[in-house]
């Protein structure tokens, strides 16, 4: 049943609004007196005693910081509170066809289609104006089906396989897809890469698509297996690659065969724009997107020449100011706020290559300075081939005296070690003046670490899904968040590579957060959309312009869901 622990012999030494905070949903009820309906003196002080000691023990948490929330908030968060109430009787303690175990926070591969159902994802969270997403890899920032129309869609887009497929190979086999120079084009009427005639070369993807064996699915078929080169599913995640360390494996294979397609100027532009796109549609107002300049060129028009990538950076300026430009047209200027960079390159480089790269992004600040935003090391911090930031200690320390204006933005304790060179990263993310920490996994192994955190406002960047698609933690409610979020560090939720993992927009990664915990509610998701504008990279000025915006857009939102029947 669900007990209100706030009543008229709770503590009175909290704010009013805070009550609604401890009502939690619990199987437990006190046993009826038979000589009163009240409790008795001793057993009222305990329950007074226990009320406060909740109420200090979370004290800390964002959504307690702040003291004025309106009575519509409020009641938009009951009414969420009790949806979901609702729907973890009726939705997640029932079974549903080719889902193991249902529950609350669940492994989203298999839970995905379910959650899209449930009145708590379509009626309020995917409804919710998110604020900024502020970790997103540029690379991996368009679902997964559109990339393959982007590329069914080009004629210089081609796709070659070692030789024909059959259903053994298909299991196993990776396409390589890229664009080709129309010189390079076949001559010949083309031979479907399931032919038996077919010896290995170039293949228009939209001839080998509807060449496709119908014995293997024929175009269905094509789009099956190439999707899944894509895209990690359940049986990689769970079954075949079901370690941390194993499933980087298949996590780098989808990089591998969709980069050549997205660095190819004509689809990199329409890339850009469903990027943004989908994210104004998911309520995201403002990106901060980690970009890769550690590939040195973009392919231009004619799939040949090699463009510097500054071309990218002209692309990225021109696509956002296009969108802003649209969404004023519309009069939905509130609705995006805009775009900037995180220059980024691959912790595998040597200290010279890092000094080389740090020049660059210096160079693009002075050419670009509204659209860098920062810069990063990326890569896979338990691999054997990724370097840790000490490794690069000396260059950061000179670029940082040299840049304030670039903060670091580090990735940093992605790993479930203790100790390992990946959690060791996060003492030296802080030293080095990180501005935020992408993931922090780590760091509730670290209670010095999480002190420093709270006490110089850096922000984690949480990115719930991802974490739990790549083996980080089984499931939402085995995930540290909770304890980052109780010592009063600052949370931007975030979703990392959604194209990957087929969790497009903020959406998911806020539901899978909102479900798997009692205390948290939609006044918490509320405070952490707040968070993701308060500690962007956005100038103070825009961040005030920004925040305003999504204010007005917060209070229809809570109208609409407080108006809701619970």
């Amino acid at each position: 049943m669900q007990m209100r622990l706030r009543n008229s012999w709770s503590s009175d030494s909290y704010p009013p609004h805070w009550g609604s905070f401890i009502t939690i949903l619990d199987s437990w009820k006190l046993p009826s007196s038979s000589s009163s309906q009240m409790p008795s003196s001793i057993l009222a002080d305990y329950l007074q005693r226990r009320d406060k000691l909740i109420t200090e023990d979370r004290a800390l948490r964002i959504d307690r910081v702040r003291a004025n929330y309106s009575t519509t908030e409020l009641k938009a968060d009951e009414v969420a509170r009790s949806i979901r109430a609702k729907e973890a009787v009726s939705v997640w303690a029932v079974n549903h066809d080719n889902v193991p175990h249902p529950y609350a926070g669940m492994e989203f591969l298999y839970a995905k289609d379910i959650i899209v159902k449930t009145d708590l994802y379509s009626k309020i969270v995917s409804k919710m104006p998110k604020g900024g997403l502020l970790h997103l890899h540029q690379n991996a920032s368009v679902e997964a089906r559109m990339v393959l129309d982007l590329a069914l869609g080009h004629p210089a887009i081609h796709i070659c396989v070692p030789g024909p497929l059959d259903a053994a190979s298909l299991e196993t086999v990776l396409p390589k897809i890229q664009p080709i120079p129309v010189e390079q084009y076949p001559t010949a009427n083309a031979i479907g890469i399931t032919d038996l005639l077919y010896t290995g070369g170039w293949v228009p993807i939209k001839e080998a698509r509807e060449l496709f064996d119908p014995a293997l699915g024929g175009p269905a078929g094509f789009d099956k297996w190439v999707l899944s080169a894509f895209m990690i599913n359940p049986s990689d995640a769970f079954e075949t690659y079901n370690t941390p360390m194993k499933i980087w494996q298949k996590f780098g294979s989808t990089f591998a065969v969709t980069d050549p397609i997205i660095r190819f100027v004509p689809i990199q532009k329409e890339y850009l724009r469903m990027c943004i796109r989908s994210s104004i549609d998911d309520g995201i107002s403002y990106i901060e997107i980690r970009t890769s300049f550690f590939k040195k060129y973009i392919l231009a028009e004619d799939a040949k020449t090699k463009l510097e990538v500054r071309e990218l950076l002209l692309i990225i300026r021109e696509v956002t100011n296009e969108m802003k430009a649209e969404m004023k047209a519309k009069g939905q200027e509130d609705d995006f706020a805009g775009l900037k960079i995180i220059y980024s390159t691959l912790r595998i480089i040597s200290p010279e290559e890092l000094e080389a790269e740090l020049d660059q992004c210096s160079r693009f600040k002075r050419e670009f300075p509204d659209l860098i935003a920062g810069f990063d090391l990326v890569g896979h911090e338990d691999g054997a081939e990724c370097k840790p930031l000490i490794y690069y200690a000396e260059p950061l320390l000179r670029f940082a005296e040299q840049h304030p204006d670039i903060p670091f933005i580090f990735h940093a304790g992605e790993t479930l070690g203790d100790g390992t060179a990946a959690d060791m990263n996060l003492y030296d993310a802080i030293l080095l003046g990180t501005k935020r920490i992408g993931h922090g996994l780590s760091l509730a192994k670290h209670p010095k670490l999480m002190q420093i955190c709270r006490e110089k406002k850096i922000a984690i960047e949480v990115c719930p899904i991802s974490n739990e698609v790549l083996r980080l933690t089984s499931s939402m409610p085995m995930h540290p968040l909770p304890i980052i979020m109780n010592q009063g560090i600052p949370v931007v939720l975030s979703s990392d590579d959604p194209a990957m993992f087929n969790s497009m927009g903020l959406s998911f990664d806020f539901f899978q957060v909102l479900v798997a915990s009692e205390v948290t509610g939609l006044l918490t998701l509320g405070q952490m959309a707040r968070d993701s504008i308060t500690y962007s990279m956005l100038d103070e000025r825009s961040k005030r312009t920004a925040m305003d915006a999504w204010e007005r857009r917060w209070t229809k939102f809570v109208a609409e869901v407080a108006a809701m029947s619970p």
